[in-house]
């Protein structure tokens, strides 16, 4: 009996054994580069629970010498997403030196490496704003069949042509062109085409020094006003901006059409934008950019006439061109955008009350919980892309206002925003710092990693780069207003949320894939469009979502490959890589 136990605890032992020595780590982090001054998180997997006194090093990649060493954190989970793995975070923000390095773990006596990264002064900004702007004008709708069918465009169901050349191409899976697109969804409308001319007016104007040094100012200057130029291209002699230049998807650039859409690329003569259709931020677009006196195919002062044209028609019409016509707090922060830029081009007291007025809206929708509230009842606002828009519109509208009551309160919204998206990150088990966020399902409000797949839109959902990126950018722009003693240092709180963000999109994640292409070790592949477009280097892709089939967006997935719906995943598209470009210029503005 004695000699039977004897053997069966032998047996125990050696299986814990071979587990062990059969556990491999993995080692999470971004592929690309840290900025000196962020948060540097790498995140450790195993199979088997480490020892309590784990210890990881970084190491310098061109002589393979330990440059740092660290206590891993105490062991996390996130069985939704790795069932049955410990995962632990490796921090080394405190290293600033910079160069080329490695993350080091040692188990079993056996040593096993990160991929490499770079820490550098403004790393990410020098690194990927050239190659940000060479993907915007790869997106030029500009080849000599998008041009010959552009200028002469139909309107849906009418005989009457308009010209709208130029403008970009919405993603590499889609040549069409848009504003804004789900208008019919009414809670869940993205800024396009004039988000990303606002982005690059927002990145010239924080980094003109670093531009310059990097000998791309001018450039990133002539794209913005590219930009721009189609915007004014797109304001209807009535005063509406046209919406959404469609393909249908067709390779006849002859059956390209002005439409609004509904779900299944359903199209109609609705192509009036709203304040939240994309019409606040082309108003907010065109006034910035006209406060540089400079001149593209129209001059600085046509860009403010149409400005001014777009904001005075949306003021009578807006709630006619919103779908269920009613506002609800997208028109809210892109009108406060369109105000502000205009208060500030103009100096109008018409433009400064209509955006305090919009400030003052926002004010109201914020919760007890530091989460807004997106309609007149209790629907939380949650985006796929623009999440950090209230703060940034926030935030930029206090650039221009300086009545010191006013201030304060937008000062207290701003800081309980920025507050929740911390505390809503960090309620649980969370060692990638994914920004978490609050919706509501089935009447009921919940807390998850990832939209909800069964929406307003009945079909769209994709990956969240985009909102991560805004989510970074509200957290450094707003985080500097609310810095103590108004040094403009953000909190390490919010340096490590905004930094995990941008981490995960360049491969800090679980699948080890940075999604900004032809950077980092591991991409998603090649997607071909027509024209020549397809993915371009610098270009971001959708990314990772809830499992497919999670209607509340739970668990985890991201597919390569999934009967045409792989795009939901790895198609690029042009808000995320504008949302990316605002956050680094953000974190490295002079």
């Amino acid at each position: 009996m004695i000699k039977r136990v004897f053997c069966f605890v032998c047996s125990l032992l050696c299986c814990f054994i071979s587990i062990d020595v059969l556990a491999v780590p993995i080692i999470y982090v971004n592929q690309v580069a840290m900025d000196t001054k962020s948060a540097k998180i790498a995140v450790v997997s195993n199979d088997v629970l480490l020892n309590a006194t784990a210890k990881f090093a970084l190491i310098n990649s061109a002589n393979n010498t330990i440059v740092f060493t660290g206590k891993l954190s105490k062991a996390m989970a996130i069985e939704e997403w790795m069932p049955g793995k410990f995962l632990y975070q490796a921090d080394f923000s405190s290293f600033i030196n910079q160069g080329k390095y490695k993350v080091s773990v040692t188990v079993n006596g056996k040593q096993y490496l990160s991929d490499n990264f770079m820490i550098e002064d403004d790393a990410l900004a020098k690194l990927t704003i050239p190659s940000i702007l060479q993907y915007y004008h790869h997106q030029r709708a500009t080849t000599p069949e998008e041009l010959a069918a552009d200028k002469k465009l139909l309107l849906f169901g009418s005989d009457k042509t308009v010209d709208l050349q130029g403008g970009w191409c919405d993603a590499s899976g889609d040549i069409s062109k848009y504003f804004s697109h789900l208008a019919y969804a009414n809670f869940m409308s993205p800024q396009q085409i004039p988000l990303v001319t606002w982005s690059m007016e927002s990145a010239v104007e924080a980094v003109p020094k670093l531009l310059t040094k990097l000998g791309i100012k001018d450039s990133l200057q002539q794209e913005a006003l590219f930009g721009a130029d189609y915007i004014v291209r797109s304001l209807a002699p009535e005063g509406f901006f046209y919406m959404t230049v469609f393909s249908y998807f067709k390779p006849d650039p002859s059956a390209r059409r002005v439409v609004g859409l509904l779900a299944n690329s359903v199209t109609t003569n609705d192509y009036q934008c709203a304040f939240r259709e994309g019409g606040g931020m082309a108003i907010a677009a065109l006034a910035r950019i006209s406060t540089w006196k400079k001149d593209g195919v129209f001059t600085a002062a046509q860009y403010l006439d149409a400005a001014k044209k777009g904001f005075a028609h949306l003021l009578i019409n807006n709630t006619q061109y919103d779908d269920d016509h009613k506002e609800n707090i997208i028109d809210d922060y892109c009108a406060l955008m369109a105000a502000t830029e205009l208060w500030i081009a103009t100096n109008d007291t018409l433009y400064k009350n209509e955006a305090r007025k919009r400030a003052t809206n926002l004010a109201k929708r914020i919760t007890k919980e530091g989460y807004f509230i997106a309609d007149d009842g209790n629907r939380p606002f949650w985006h796929a892309s623009d999440a950090g828009m209230p703060v940034v519109s926030l935030s930029r509208y206090l650039t221009k206002e300086k009545d010191e009551a006013l201030r304060t309160s937008t000062i207290l919204v701003i800081k309980k925003a920025l507050a929740y998206n911390l505390s809503v990150t960090n309620n649980t088990s969370n060692p990638f710092g994914y920004a978490r966020q609050t919706f509501k399902y089935k009447d009921s409000i919940k807390n998850g990693f990832f939209i909800p797949h069964d929406n307003e839109s009945g079909w769209w959902w994709q990956g969240e780069n985009a909102r991560l990126a805004s989510l970074a950018t509200a957290a450094i722009v707003g985080g500097k207003l609310i810095a103590v003693n108004n040094k403009k240092t953000i909190s390490k709180e919010l340096n490590q949320f905004a930094s995990q963000q941008l981490s995960w999109i360049l491969g800090n994640n679980p699948y080890q894939l940075c999604f900004m292409y032809q950077f980092g070790k591991n991409n998603v592949p090649y997607m071909a469009s027509r024209y020549g477009h397809g993915s371009g280097k610098g270009g971001i892709s959708n990314g990772i979502t809830g499992k497919d089939g999670n209607g509340d967006g739970g668990g985890i997935d991201f597919k390569k490959e999934a009967e045409g719906n792989e795009w939901r995943w790895t198609e690029q598209w042009i808000p995320h890589a504008a949302w990316f470009l605002q956050a680094i210029s953000a974190q490295a503005e002079e």
